[in-house]
């Protein structure tokens, strides 16, 4: 994999930086930044031999129809939610639990899946959904109890947030703080994202329960707002976290973001977008410029950089993050944007950490393809789950 990392595609320049990515545009803010680029002609033509036969990048799991989030049990065995409504446990077989009432719809369907913090103890296993309730599309959260590979104990946590064939949103992620955290879609309404009464293009936090935590800012259920379809969800080693978000769409499409999410904030859309500023409006760390799309999907932190995946744009992307500093008053920094496997697997959407089959501790990259949505070219074996040892984009 050294291969790729070759000097013709180091670029350093300082300030506002635009450069040309896969003929598009890739904007970052005030910051000096060294930026690799991958082109497609860089890409060697026996990658699936390779990501088949190799340790570092290997196939897992084939066969899946649109894999959407990606979660490990204790044992080591994969939880995965595939699109239509179906939850997918991989280990030494498979089995697979068909979800009732799940609507696939457009981007609707069975999204985001946690486990609980203490899911050893109690065994609580959440899943984000879309249904169909009195004739339209509308987006829940519900919690199972998942022990001896049964699903019981059906209890809804929160229900009633705005759905439609686009822009569901669907991360779910537990905090270090014990919470969940839930990221929402403007559900085709963009004006929904700037109104603070309705669920709709925001980012949410409850209890484990459904409850609203007592330091919520605003006393309902909305940690942030003015999203127009965020679908990451990750934390640094800081305890700062951090959103992909899909900007606009169509002819125009472009202006996808990385945010660091500050609770109460306002992210802009649709007043804002790229480095455009409004009042009490909060720009985004980095975007993807106006003619350039990375449609960005789940993320993880390892090790200083956030990768995160991007369906359009066909590629694990990697921002590497300035180290902590007390001196920096705006907060932590994107250092360095990465591109790696550039229209190697296709429409890439979820990212996770999971164990690493090499070593009895430890972690590694987990992602999922999405070329049976609809949108992608269906490969041989698609969709599948790769695993990805972090250790190839330094070597």
């Amino acid at each position: 994999m050294g291969r790729y990392f070759t000097k013709k595609n180091r670029v350093l320049i300082a300030g506002l930086l635009v450069l040309a990515v896969a003929g598009g545009m890739l904007v970052f803010r005030d910051q000096i930044i060294t930026t690799i680029l991958f082109n497609a002609q860089d890409v060697p033509q026996d990658v699936e031999e390779g990501v088949r036969g190799g340790e570092d990048v290997a196939v897992v799991a084939e066969g899946l129809t649109i894999p959407w989030e990606i979660a490990f049990l204790p044992n080591g065995d994969m939880l995965v939610t595939e699109r239509p409504g179906r939850l997918v446990r991989i280990g030494q077989d498979r089995t697979v639990f068909e979800i009732d009432g799940v609507r696939h719809v457009g981007e609707g369907g069975l999204l985001g899946l946690a486990l609980h913090p203490n899911f050893e103890q109690n065994r609580y296993l959440y899943l984000y959904m879309t249904t169909q309730e009195s004739g339209g599309l509308t987006n829940r959260v519900e919690r199972y109890r998942f022990e001896n590979d049964t699903l019981a104990d059906r209890t809804e946590i929160i229900a009633g947030i705005p759905g439609a064939s686009f822009h569901d949103g669907g991360r779910i992620a537990f905090g270090s703080d014990g919470l969940l955290y839930i990221t929402t879609g403007d559900a085709g309404n963009e004006q929904w994202a700037q109104e603070p009464d309705v669920l709709a293009g925001k980012i949410l936090r409850l209890n484990d329960d459904g409850s609203i935590p007592d330091a919520n800012p605003f006393g309902n259920e909305i940690y942030s707002w003015g999203h127009r379809n965020p679908q990451g969800l990750a934390w640094d080693d800081t305890g700062q976290l951090w959103a992909t978000e899909h900007g606009r769409s169509g002819v125009q499409s472009g202006f996808d973001e990385l945010n660091r999410i500050m609770d109460g904030s306002n992210y802009g859309w649709p007043e804002i977008e790229g480095d455009e500023t409004g009042h009490a409006m909060v720009a985004p760390v980095i975007h993807s410029g106006a003619d350039y799309t990375w449609a960005p999907g789940g993320m993880a932190y390892f090790e200083g950089s956030i990768f995160f995946a991007g369906l359009r744009g066909s590629a694990l992307y990697e921002a590497v993050l300035d180290p902590p500093s007390s001196e920096t008053t705006e907060g932590r920094r994107v250092a360095e944007l990465k591109a790696h496997f550039v229209n190697e697997f296709g429409r890439l959407r979820a990212v996770t950490l999971g164990p690493d089959p090499s070593r009895a501790s430890g972690q590694v990259l987990y992602i999922s393809t999405s070329n049976r949505d609809g949108r992608g070219r269906v490969n041989a074996g698609d969709d599948k789950i790769i695993r990805i040892n972090p250790r190839v984009f330094t070597e």
